[in-house]
């Protein structure tokens, strides 16, 4: 018998037992493959026991009691999933997630997704509307997606199977690539741009790195199965990929103080997640954030309009002044600009 055919049967054996399995029921149950010499066949057993452990089938073997025998038995609270239990207006909005992730042309684990879509639409019956979304890549250029979709397939990888990579990288901070030898810990999409988060060896410690500016990937294939790293268990990706333009690290981390009146002052923990939100008047609310991209921050405040104004630092006011002087003159030139045409 075929490795694969057995690796098959075996695990067949194991789920459709309702008590442990023996080492004698098991050689039994494979003669051809577990026969001969107790030394090989229990090496045999040994190395395709390893395998199943790999693929993270859920195998122990028990010591028996009163109640059960000796053997092999599977864990299948850890096997199996549990229900999902969603309503079908939640999943349409999870399918229309999953298909707009699909539709980007560039999103790790393709396949597996599309598995996952398949099963849902089959779930949901003809109560699920076919969604036509699309979720754009805001750091990729025309043309490159088929390139950054194959470093993502392989990154997806190494994270999964905890393997170093080699990378070309261009950082916006420096004029010429630099080459990095990284442990990649686990990739994010914020805004339309992927991120891949990870311990770098040549600055000695975590860094994030835009996997559009990723020049050239090479993953270790030394020893495909045995880890190259283990992830701190502290590690969060939320602490390292910015949700929002001002949590982007350009610079050292300062608290901005912001003023939001009207309509804005009821919405302020939403537009400011993370924020200390202070009472300052009826109808007012003083927020307080820390910011590490002050141009991010003051973006998006002007975009809020006048309802939302900083207090301080006087940094942040400064670059506001400047920014909102920027685009007055930018209106002013396109009005004369009309008035002469």
């Amino acid at each position: 018998m075929e490795r694969t055919e057995r690796i098959l049967d075996l695990v067949a054996l194991l789920l459709d037992a309702r008590e442990p399995i023996s080492w004698a029921e098991l050689r039994e149950h494979f003669p051809a493959d577990y026969g001969g010499s107790d030394d090989a066949a229990e090496r045999k057993f040994e190395r395709d026991k390893a395998e199943l452990v790999e693929l993270g089938f859920p195998l122990t073997y028990v010591q028996g009691d009163d109640e059960r025998r000796d053997g092999y038995i599977v864990d299948r609270d850890a096997y199996y999933l549990p229900e999902a239990d969603l309503t079908k207006e939640e999943l349409a909005v999870l399918y229309a997630a999953g298909s707009a992730a699909l539709a980007s042309g560039a999103f790790p684990g393709r396949d597996d997704l599309a598995h996952a879509l398949r099963k849902i639409g089959f779930f949901a019956g003809e109560s699920l509307p076919t969604p036509r979304v699309r979720m754009e890549l805001g750091g990729v250029q025309e043309g490159e997606e088929k390139e950054v979709s194959a470093r993502l397939e392989q990154l997806w990888e190494a994270c999964a199977s905890r393997k170093w990579v080699d990378i070309t990288y261009a950082s916006p901070k420096h004029p010429s690539t630099t080459q990095r030898k990284v442990d990649p810990y686990g990739l994010a999409l914020r805004r339309g741009v992927w991120t891949l988060v990870g311990h770098c060896h040549l600055r000695g410690g975590l860094r994030t790195f835009h996997v559009h500016r990723v020049r050239e990937l090479k993953v270790n294939t030394a020893r495909p199965r045995t880890p190259d790293f283990q992830v701190p268990q502290d590690f969060s990706l939320d602490a390292h990929v910015a949700y929002f333009p001002w949590q982007h690290r350009f610079h050292e981390r300062m608290e901005v103080v912001l003023r939001l009146s009207g309509t804005l002052a009821s919405r302020a923990g939403g537009l400011f997640p993370g924020a200390t939100l202070e009472p300052a008047e009826e109808g007012v609310v003083r927020a307080r954030l820390p910011v590490t991209f002050v141009d991010g921050l003051v973006r998006f405040c002007l975009a809020l309009g006048p309802d939302c104004r900083v207090e301080g630092p006087e940094r942040a006011q400064q670059r506001l002044r400047e920014m909102a002087s920027r685009i007055v003159e930018r209106h002013t030139d396109d009005t004369q600009d009309e008035v002469s045409a």
